[in-house]
């Protein structure tokens, strides 16, 4: 396995397939994973509110669970990934 030392020694993909196949040969140096967690801080955060339908509250639980992670960092995770993906649209 080669070690991913850098983001930029990460290629634009085309496809699933093509990430796929680059990630069967490759792995990510755990010194870049280590450096690429975010530590929260409570200065940094803000509380909210949110209301959800309890079923749909429960399918977010069990995913997080199947996961293993708590289903408030999930949903903030996936906050985080779509707020990316339409920043990169603007």
């Amino acid at each position: 396995m080669q070690a991913i030392a850098r983001w930029s020694d990460i290629p634009d993909f085309a496809d699933e397939a093509d990430e796929t196949r680059f990630w069967q040969t490759h792995e990510m140096d755990s010194r870049l994973m280590a450096t690429s967690v975010h530590e929260a801080n409570a200065r940094e955060s803000t509380t909210i509110t949110l209301r959800f339908d309890p079923r749909m509250l429960a399918r977010i639980k069990r995913i997080a669970r199947s996961r293993f992670l708590n289903y408030q960092s999930m949903l903030k995770q996936w906050l985080a990934e779509r707020l990316e993906d339409e920043m990169r649209k603007l």
